[in-house]
């Protein structure tokens, strides 16, 4: 048996340094960490202690065995593990044994150290925890709960990576997992330790702010459900501007097919001949860009025949492609290689039996084929000429006419008749009382409340618009919509909706009797996009109190996707 540490318990092998951190209380025991020296390899490493050893210790082994066969930069590698069952009778711990973990040695900065001094800019945020939660994702993947995700437990690499100490665990759960990677998200944004009690204000992008609320949920149906799905939406964000080189390569593959998707029709490509501006196909049911002006470049092939064919016999010293099928490159099969019939080839043949033929009659030919085109230019020039000299003429005698002879103009076409099945007539404008944002899927951070008035107040040069969504037209995937809940003070019979608005977001024109409820509670009565005074013409007439124009879709924007409505106006039936 070998000699072990008085300090630890731990093998000659691995030489104690200091300890790292407070002893950590499980059910089991006690876990104690310490950074060592490994004498064999000659590198630091990080060893968790489990008092006692044996079978005290069997799950949290069995955890850190399934960790090793992880390899992803954001968890610490596990080296070895033992439960500290030695050579004693019936497997009982060896005297002075201790169950232990060889994880990594991460430098770096803790999360907590770093948080100390503030709150993290938000691009550092979403970088952190999106390589933290790839990680996580990566151990849920083969069935491991990782378990203390805690600030002193994340690394900030000197690199720009992170790292997570201690792993595993001696316990922890999949939606554990997720609760602490949204107390990391909040803690990144306001700066303060989570596990601290005390009232918080959680502020930053809307889409951060919703994440944390969706990761931290235990209302069923409201939060994540995976860690796969945090990361996912962490890395969709937008990129206006060139990326460095030193962020092209720690992007992930999943994070090239974001941006391949989410590429503007003014970008160019990054392929290296460089592009046109791009169009777009389907890829998985996404829109990736293709290059919309300009056909793929067809280099100049010249089919090879086995039957000699003079250079003048098609004009010049080419043949044409597709008169000649090809014997061989890599054309060849694409037409019938069997005897020639039929009159594609009846020229080829008149050459082939011409014994007179000879280089001076092509010659000539050629000089009458430039007279004839010459005389044709100079016939196409008279007929024009003529042509428009009896325009000309036309539309003088026209303006001679005696006035009143000319057929007077069409009379407008009638109204459509409610009656007869076709929409109300739309009428004056009924004034609104009030209106607020409606935004039932929402953080408790409504879109712009200060700015709803600006929607109807008459004047187009001011607007209401939402928050700015990334990755994302569909509010960044993280609800359905958001509108306008107009008031009109009393029901109101309405046929009509006219909105002024960012061209091409997509909006629902909803009436109810209630500004509460769900968006289930207002009835669908028109859809189309916003533009320039777009109307929502009804079906049918409405009777309705409350006017909600619900946005749908987003439209590109500076640093993401929002939509804004200048004008709204409410039609009575006319």
């Amino acid at each position: 048996m070998s000699m072990t540490s008085t300090t630890t318990g731990l093998p000659d092998r691995y030489r104690p340094l200091d300890q790292v951190g407070p002893d950590e209380p499980t059910s089991t025991g006690v876990i104690q960490c310490w950074r060592a020296k490994d004498r064999v390899l000659n590198r630091d490493v990080a060893i968790r202690v489990h008092t006692p050893a044996g079978p005290a210790a069997h799950a949290w082994i069995s955890r850190a065995l399934t960790a090793g066969g992880l390899a992803t930069p954001a968890l610490a590698m596990v080296y070895d593990a033992s439960e500290g069952i030695g050579g004693g009778p019936g497997g009982e711990p060896v005297p002075g044994g201790a169950a232990y973990v060889v994880n990594e040695w991460i430098d770096g900065e803790t999360l907590g150290t770093r948080l100390a001094r503030g709150p993290m800019p938000d691009r550092e945020v979403r970088t952190v925890l999106r390589r933290l939660a790839e990680g996580v994702a990566e151990a849920h993947r083969v069935g491991l709960p990782v378990g203390g995700l805690t600030p002193d437990n994340v690394v900030l690499r000197p690199n720009g990576l992170v790292g997570l100490r201690a792993v595993p665990a001696a316990t922890g759960t999949i939606d554990g997992d997720i609760a602490a990677l949204g107390a990391l998200l909040e803690a990144c944004l306001t700066g303060l330790d989570p596990s601290r009690p005390g009232v918080r204000r959680l502020t930053g992008p809307p889409d951060l702010v919703a994440l944390v609320r969706r990761a931290r949920s235990t209302e069923p149906g409201q939060g994540l459900s995976s860690v796969a799905a945090m990361a996912s939406l962490l890395g969709e964000r937008s990129r206006p501007g060139p990326m460095s080189a030193a962020a092209r390569a720690e992007e992930t593959d999943s994070g090239w097919l974001r941006r391949l998707r989410d590429r503007r029709p003014d970008q160019v490509s990054d392929h290296p001949d460089g592009g046109a501006p791009l169009n777009t196909v389907a890829v998985d049911g996404d829109a990736v860009p293709l290059d919309r002006q300009t056909m793929p470049p067809v280099p100049p092939v010249r089919p090879v025949t086995g039957t000699p064919v003079a250079p003048g016999a098609l004009g010049g010293d080419t043949v044409t492609a597709g008169s000649v099928a090809p014997s061989g490159g890599a054309y060849a099969g694409s037409l019938p290689t069997g005897p020639r019939t039929g009159h594609d080839d009846d020229s080829l043949h008149v050459l082939d039996d011409d014994p007179g033929y000879e280089e001076e009659d092509g010659a000539k030919r050629h000089k009458l084929v430039v007279a004839g085109l010459s005389l044709l230019a100079l016939l196409v020039v008279v007929a024009l000429a003529w042509w428009l000299g009896k325009g000309v003429i036309s539309v003088a005698d026209g303006v001679d006419e005696t006035p009143g002879s000319t057929p007077s103009a069409s009379a407008p076409a009638e109204e459509p008749d409610p009656a007869a099945g076709g929409g109300p007539t739309a009428g004056a404008a009924l004034p609104i009382a009030g209106g607020d944002v409606f935004d039932p899927q929402g953080d408790g951070d409504p879109d712009n409340p200060g700015d709803v008035e600006l929607a109807f107040d008459g004047d187009a040069g001011t607007a209401w618009s939402t928050y700015e969504y990334r990755g994302s037209p569909a509010f960044g995937n993280l609800k359905d919509g958001v509108g306008l809940l107009l008031d009109l003070g009393s029901a109101q019979d309405v046929a009509a909706v006219t909105v002024t608005g960012s061209p091409g977001a997509t909006a629902e024109i909803r009436t109810g009797d209630s500004a509460d409820g769900d968006i289930d509670s207002f009835g669908v009565a028109a859809t189309g996009e916003l533009g320039d005074g777009t109307e929502f013409a009804f079906d049918a007439p409405e009777s309705t109190r409350y006017v909600l124009v619900w946005i749908t879709g987003l439209v590109p924007s500076e640093g993401g996707f929002s939509a804004g409505v200048a004008e709204v106006a409410v039609q009575a039936v006319g």
